[in-house]
C-alpha cells in the first residue's frame, strides 16, 4: 500500500477539543497522523495551503431527508442517493444519516437495498423517524403510516437491513420497555420524538435506554409549568442528548439559547432538511426560507450544517469552537461513530474547511479532497 502524506497548513484548526493556530494537520492516507509545527513537516509531504481559513472536524448530520433535487423517500434510487450525497458533501457535511419519515415497509426495504449497495463514505446509514409515533404529534408525517409497535415486524426489517438502520425515532408513551430494549439490543440508537409524552412517561423512556430527543421542541409535548413534557424530561436527564434545528424558524433563537445553557454538551445540531417534492406521500413546497405542506404546515428546513453553525454563532452567541462541536463532535459521540468528530491522531481525516463568511472552501473525507 502506497502511503500518502499531506500537510494542511495556514489555517485556524478547531480540533473538537481546542482551537489551534500556527500548526499543520498531518494526514496519512485516510487518518489524522498528527498536529505538528511547520518545521516538523516530513520531506515529501504534499503541502496544502488553506489561506487563513478554518479547518473543522467534518460535520455530521443525523437527520436529512433530501437534497440535490431529490427527496429520498419519494424515490429511493442509486441516482437519488448520489445526487443527495453530492449536494450534502458540497455543503460541508462529511457524514449523514438519511431520514425516512413514517412510511410503508416497501419504501423502507427499497431504501435499505440502496444504502446497502452504497460505497460513498459520507453515507452513514438510515434514520427511521417513525412509524411508531404518536398521531397527536405527527407534524408533517402521514397518519396512514403511523403504526403500533410490533417487535416481529421491525425485527424482520432490522434483519434484512444488516446494520444499515442506525437510528429510530419513536414516541415512548406508545412503546413499552420491552420494545425499546429490543431495539437497543439490536444496536439501534433510539430517540424520542413526535411524542406527546408527559414528563414522567419521557423519563421512564430514558430509563429504558432512549438516549436522545429528536428536533427538540418540534412535534412534541410542550414545556409547561405544570407538565414539563418531553423537553423538561430531556433537560433533567443528564445522559440524554437532543438535536435541535437552528434556523430561527423551527425554534426561536432565544429558545436555542435557553436549551444550550441548560443542556451544554448534550445539545447538537441537525438540518432536518428536505427537498421540494410535489408528488407522492410527502409533499414539500419550497418557500423562501423553509419547506411546507400545501396547507402551509412547516415540513422541513432549508438548512445546511454550516448554516446552522453560523446561526448559532451570530444569533445565539455560541462561541465558534462550541458551535462546531455541536455539528461534529457531539453527534459523532451519540452514534458512537468510529473515530469521527475530532481532529486528533488516529481519527478519520474527515474535515470541513470554510472561510470567515462561512463559505465552504474544501471538504476532505477519509483523506480525499471532494471539492
Amino acid at each position: 500500500m502506497t502511503i500518502m502524506i499531506s500537510a494542511l497548513v495556514n489555517a485556524t484548526i478547531f480540533t473538537g477539543k481546542e482551537e489551534i493556530v500556527g500548526k499543520a494537520v498531518l494526514v496519512e492516507n485516510d487518518k489524522i497522523k498528527a498536529l505538528i509545527d511547520y518545521r516538523s513537516i516530513p520531506f515529501g509531504a504534499e503541502i496544502i495551503d488553506f489561506n487563513n481559513n478554518f479547518i473543522a472536524p467534518g460535520f455530521i448530520d443525523l437527520q436529512i431527508a433530501g437534497g440535490g433535487g431529490y427527496l429520498f423517500s419519494a424515490s429511493p434510487s442509486v441516482e437519488a442517493l448520489r445526487a443527495i450525497t453530492d449536494s450534502i458533501v458540497k455543503s460541508g457535511t462529511t457524514g449523514f444519516l438519511i431520514v425516512i419519515p413514517s412510511n410503508s415497509f416497501d419504501v423502507y426495504r427499497k431504501a435499505i437495498s440502496i444504502i446497502k449497495a452504497n460505497t460513498h463514505p459520507a453515507v452513514l446509514g438510515l434514520h427511521l423517524e417513525g412509524p411508531y409515533i404518536n398521531p397527536a404529534r405527527r407534524g408533517a408525517h402521514n397518519s396512514d403510516y403511523i403504526k403500533n409497535p410490533d417487535k416481529e415486524e421491525i425485527g424482520k426489517l432490522l434483519e434484512e437491513a444488516g446494520g444499515v438502520i442506525k437510528m429510530i425515532t419513536l414516541a415512548p408513551e406508545v412503546c413499552d420497555q420491552k420494545f425499546v430494549r429490543f431495539l437497543k439490543n439490536k444496536g439501534i440508537e433510539v430517540a424520542a420524538g413526535h411524542s406527546n409524552a408527559t414528563f414522567r412517561e419521557a423519563v421512564e423512556g430514558f430509563r429504558w435506554g432512549i438516549k436522545s430527543t429528536t428536533h427538540l421542541f418540534n412535534a412534541m409535548s410542550p414545556f409547561n409549568h405544570r407538565n414539563p413534557g418531553l423537553p423538561g424530561a430531556t433537560f433533567e436527564t443528564e445522559n440524554v442528548y437532543s438535536s435541535i434545528i437552528a434556523d430561527g424558524i423551527h425554534v426561536d433563537y432565544s429558545t436555542v439559547s435557553i436549551a444550550k445553557n441548560i443542556m451544554k454538551n448534550r445539545l447538537f445540531l441537525v438540518s432536518d432538511a428536505v427537498e421540494e417534492s410535489l408528488n407522492g406521500t410527502y409533499i414539500h413546497v419550497r418557500q423562501k426560507d423553509r419547506f411546507t405542506l400545501p396547507d402551509g404546515t412547516l415540513s422541513g428546513s432549508n438548512l445546511s450544517m454550516l448554516k446552522a453553525v453560523k446561526n448559532c454563532i451570530r444569533h445565539v452567541k455560541i462561541p465558534m469552537d462550541e458551535a462546531i462541536r455541536m455539528a461534529s463532535t457531539y453527534p459523532a459521540r451519540l452514534i458512537k461513530s468510529c473515530k469521527k468528530g475530532q481532529i486528533v491522531p488516529g481519527y478519520k481525516a474527515n474535515l470541513t474547511i470554510f472561510d470567515k463568511n462561512f463559505k465552504v472552501k474544501q471538504v476532505i473525507i477519509e483523506g480525499k479532497l471532494y471539492l
